[in-house]
This record gives C-alpha cells, structure tokens and sequence, in this order.
C-alpha cells in the first residue's frame, strides 16, 4: 500500500472515530438535558456577575478541550456542559480529614470559570457547608439520595477508617460510622469520584502505624472510584472529570491507579520549568544558597517531581499564577500512593533515603522515572483490558 493511501485510510478511520464520538457526545447531552433538574441560576447571568466575559468563557472551553485530549470541534460541546454543570446534584461526604481539599476548592482570590462551576454545582449535601446541622442534616442526605438515586454524583473527601469496625469515625445523631455513610451513598451514585489523597490513597490518615487502619475510598468499599489525587487537588483536574461525565456519560480513560489520564498521565519531572537546570547538572544545594536564588533544579533538596504523575505545572494553582516548585519549594509527590511515608523526608532526594540500587543523581532520577513509566503503562494496559472485559466505559444507567 502506498503512503499516501495509508494515510488517507488512517484520517478517514480518526474522521470516522471523531464522527461517532460527536454523536454519543449529542445524545449523552440531549439525555442529560431531559433528565436532570432545571438550574438555579442563568449561566449567562452567573458569568456577568462575575465579571466573566463569553470571550474568556469560549477561551477557557478551547483550554478544556485540549485538556482532555478532544479535537477543536468539542469546544462548543465542552461550553454546553460547563453551563450544564451547575444541573448535576451532588452529595459530598467529608471523612477522615482535615477539610483541605474543599478549602483548596472554594478559596479564590478572584473568579475564574473553575471556581464558577464549582460555586454553582447543585450542591445536595454538604456537612462543611450546609446550613443544617444535626437530625436536619441526615434528612437533607436521605432526600438527596432517594430523589435523585443513580443520578447524582458522589464526592468522597477523607479516608475511612476500618479499625473497630469503623467507630473511629461516626457522624450524625445516630451514630453511623463513615464506612456505613459512604457505602450507602455510593451505592446508590451514577459514579464515585475521590477527592484529594485521603480519600484517593489514605494519605496521612493511614500513615504509619496508621491504629484506625485508615484506607482511601476504592480500597475499603471495594468498587472502583475516580481519583484526583492531590493534597490539595486541583480545581481543573475536578471540573475537567465532571464535564467529560456530563459529554459522555462515561468516566475519563484512568490509568492503573484511577487517576484520569488527561490529568496524571505525564510525570512533573518532564513538564518542569526547572529540567533545564537539571539536565545541565545545576541544583539547588541547601535552602536560600546562591543557586536557589538563580532558580537551580531542586532535586538535591528534596522535590519529587521525577517519582510524580500529575500536571501541577501546566494547570497550576490560585488561578494559574504558581505552583510549588515554581514558587521554590520541591514537589512532594503528593499525588502517588502512600506518599507521606513513602516519599518522607520530603527535604532530602529519594536516593538519600529509599533502599534503591541507584548511583548518581541523574541516573536515580531517569531510571526510577523510566521504572515508573514502565509500571503505570503496564497498569494502563491493564486497565485498557479490564476495561474491555468489564465494560468499563459504557454509561450508567445501561447506555453503551
């Protein structure tokens, strides 16, 4: 076969792909239209109010749409769903945790269009921020989950501790335990996602010796969960999960840890304004020292950014303005599994501490990240398979 012919056949199967997707992505829409509950406010309005203007929102919609891999043709698409977002009841259950990640979610300096979704989902439950208290309370969470049962979307922040059998945590007049609260409303979601480390991995609630043998949400309730892992998560990385839910009815591609793809796929080593320095062998080599201050690789203090899967330096924090490295301060991996105990102390390299047969610094941080690339595209893998076998993908509530 000809070149030109074999590339001819391929554009004509990615038009064919994108064609398909397009219309799974109408009739995902035109469902979720028909089905969930009128909103409270106007978009329009909401985005004047905020000093938003549509030019910034159609900006902000092309961003989204390159970040989660689609083609320039979503873009109208992904406005459709941002102005839908506000439609989609959710039930946000606070555990074992320091509330971190929902204040992380709601504190802004100024507007932008993540915190405006986020202000404007129909929040159904939400123990930090609902007025009820009390037995008030629990009647707000069982009329959430009987009026919109297997149409709401279950937000998990904390991890659950099982010790004895689970009374390290107990909420509410009646005693329930966290575990009891989370497997029940779960059960009942159109999908599970957890947010932040607690919840996604255990984090600190489960760092040793862990006594309330804390674990994260998919580990203890044994069902699968989206995991935005961070400690704080991002914003985007929130969002951006839940308008793929409403294009598509179907959770983002995950890699072997739940993460999706689009957010975790790529390691912060490699996405890093300061690789230069470390590919030219120029570190950092104690706080505040003259390399600091000329903005040196920060490998040699500590920063995990090479052991790290997440886009901490393309989406940044408090409105895109910095992040932690870009502000000085190492990466901590706080986005990987079991990463306090794991990657502590945080101010010393990995190859200070880990029992890794690894000599010099750029081959510790090359072959550990190699090794781990290995390890999340064999998990990828994985997953791809299991999603075959599992019908992972379809959407809930039987559309395929």
């Amino acid at each position: 076969m000809a070149l030109d012919e074999m590339f001819s056949n391929k554009g004509e199967q990615l038009r064919a792909c994108y064609d398909a997707l397009m219309k799974k992505c109408d009739s995902h829409l035109e469902k979720m239209h028909q089905e969930l509950p009128l909103p409270q406010d106007k978009w329009n309005e909401a985005l004047i109010s905020r000093g938003v203007s549509r030019r910034d929102f159609l900006k902000w919609c092309s961003i989204m749409t390159a970040a989660l891999t689609l083609p320039p043709a979503f873009t109208p698409k992904v406005a459709q769903a941002a102005e839908m977002a506000s439609r989609i009841p959710v039930v946000w259950l606070n555990l074992s945790e320091c509330t971190g990640c929902t204040e992380a979610l709601l504190r802004s300096s100024y507007p932008n269009i993540d915190d405006l979704i986020l202000d404007t989902i129909s929040l159904e439950y939400h123990e930090t921020l609902m007025v009820a208290s009390g037995h008030q309370a629990e009647e707000c969470l069982n009329e959430a989950l009987e009026k919109f049962a297997g149409q709401f979307v279950c937000v998990i922040e904390g991890a659950i501790p099982l010790g004895m059998n689970g009374k390290y945590l107990t909420i509410g007049a009646r005693g329930k335990t966290g575990y009891e609260i989370a497997k029940e409303v779960a059960s009942k979601a159109a999908m599970v996602i957890s947010i932040g480390s607690c919840s996604s991995f255990g984090n600190i609630p489960a760092a040793r010796p862990n006594p309330t043998q804390a674990r994260g949400i998919g580990d203890a309730l044994k069902i699968p969960t989206v995991n935005i892992a961070g400690c704080p998560p991002n914003a985007t990385n929130f969002v951006g999960t839940l308008l793929h839910y409403i294009l598509f009815g179907a959770l983002p591609a995950l890699d072997r840890l739940g993460r999706p793809l689009w957010a975790y796929g790529k390691r912060i080593h490699d996405f890093c304004e300061r690789r230069p320095h470390y590919d030219a062998g120029e570190f950092v080599e104690e706080w505040g020292d003259e390399y600091a201050k000329r903005g040196f690789c920060l490998y040699k203090v500590g920063c995990k950014g090479p052991y790290t899967y997440a886009n901490c330096s393309q989406v940044r924090f408090n409105q895109g303005s910095s992040w932690p490295v870009m502000a000085g301060h190492g990466c901590m991996g706080c986005t990987e599994p079991g990463f306090w105990d794991r990657m502590a102390p945080l101010e010393k390299p990995m190859a200070d501490h880990a029992p890794l047969p690894l000599a010099g610094v750029e081959a510790t941080a090359d072959e550990i990240g190699i090794g781990l690339a290995a390890v999340t595209l064999a998990g990828i893998g994985v997953h791809a398979v299991g999603s075959v076998l599992r019908g992972v993908g379809k959407e809930k509530g039987g559309e395929e």
